[in-house]
């Protein structure tokens, strides 16, 4: 069921009160900080190389941030982009932002392979069931891409 359907619950979160992705920036590990976001790459994600950037401050919406902060933004995606798709080989990157389950801005960043589980569909995390990463697969590929992000080239 929707978080909008609890009227009380949408409200307080929309106010950036016990916000859960506000939490979650204060208490999970992050790759990487970065102008405006916090890099998270998860292990229990729904495919190798996943990734999401919250917004560090409480927003919303694209238009709650200032022209510097959508810039910054922009700025932390296309970083984070290149730091991934040389990390793990993905032939593309889709990019989603939604907000309709927590209203925090945030980035979802789903590397796609050849022969991945979602080929030719939408990416449905819920369907994921199973571990993506083998026995120290996940710290290897983190590291590479928080290498990526440290070198004097990255953007």
């Amino acid at each position: 069921m929707s978080t909008w359907r609890d009227p009380q619950k949408w409200n307080a979160w929309l106010r950036g009160d016990d916000c859960p992705i506000c939490r979650a920036i204060g208490s999970d590990d992050a790759i990487a900080e970065l102008e405006l976001t916090r890099l998270m790459m998860p292990e229990a994600g729904p495919m190798r190389g996943y990734a999401w950037l919250p917004v560090r401050r409480h927003a919303i919406e694209l238009h709650d941030l200032t022209e510097a902060e959508g810039a910054a933004l922009m700025r932390d995606l296309r970083r984070v982009s290149a730091a991934i798709a040389g990390a793990t080989g993905a032939v593309k990157l889709n990019y989603e932002i939604h907000g309709n389950t927590v209203p925090h801005l945030h980035v979802h960043l789903f590397p796609r392979y050849v022969g991945d589980r979602f080929e030719g569909r939408p990416i449905d995390p819920r369907a994921v069931t199973q571990r993506v990463y083998a026995a120290g697969e996940h710290a290897e590929l983190t590291r590479r891409v928080r290498d990526a992000l440290t070198e004097p080239d990255a953007r």
